[in-house]
């Protein structure tokens, strides 16, 4: 695909309400996925449990996401730039860049992102401490996935 059809293309889906497109053609992949933004619903009583599986709620310029324990992790989210497998550390057997309760600065490197064979450094965007750490080393990540919860 010629590079003016790929903008164009790339401008089609911004403007457009899906969420979600896939392209092939003679061994060229394109996906494509857009965020909604979700509303907080406050529910009363025992139905609280049960809506607590939001991915993500906009909440005044923070992210609050639904911790392990049930409750909400609030700070900055860094999330994934691109599509690709998520590697905590430099290597296999290293230390991971950033554990929870590590302090970090505005452009530490907190992990990595391969896409196609390039390694990716992802940056925080933040200054302050890690509060979670949202994947595991090797998974597959999505774009615009939240990686770290920074507070």
């Amino acid at each position: 695909m010629e590079f003016e059809n790929l903008v164009k293309l790339i401008q089609a889906v911004s403007d457009s309400e899906l969420t979600q497109f896939a392209y092939r053609e003679n061994g060229v992949n394109i996906s494509m996925k857009k965020e909604k933004k979700q509303k907080l619903v406050t529910v009363n009583g025992s139905d609280a449990a049960g809506m607590l599986d939001l991915t993500q709620l906009e909440l005044e310029g923070e992210t609050a996401l639904p911790d392990k324990k049930g409750g909400h992790a609030e700070g900055n989210v860094v999330k994934s730039p691109l599509v690709g497998t998520f590697y905590s550390a430099q290597d296999p057997g290293s230390e991971p860049f950033v554990k929870v309760g590590d302090t970090v600065s505005k452009g530490q490197v907190l992990g990595i992102v391969e896409a196609m064979k390039l390694m990716n450094e992802i940056e925080s965007d933040y200054a302050g401490t890690v509060k979670e750490v949202l994947v595991s080393n090797e998974e597959v990540v999505e774009f615009g996935q939240p990686l770290f919860v920074i507070g």
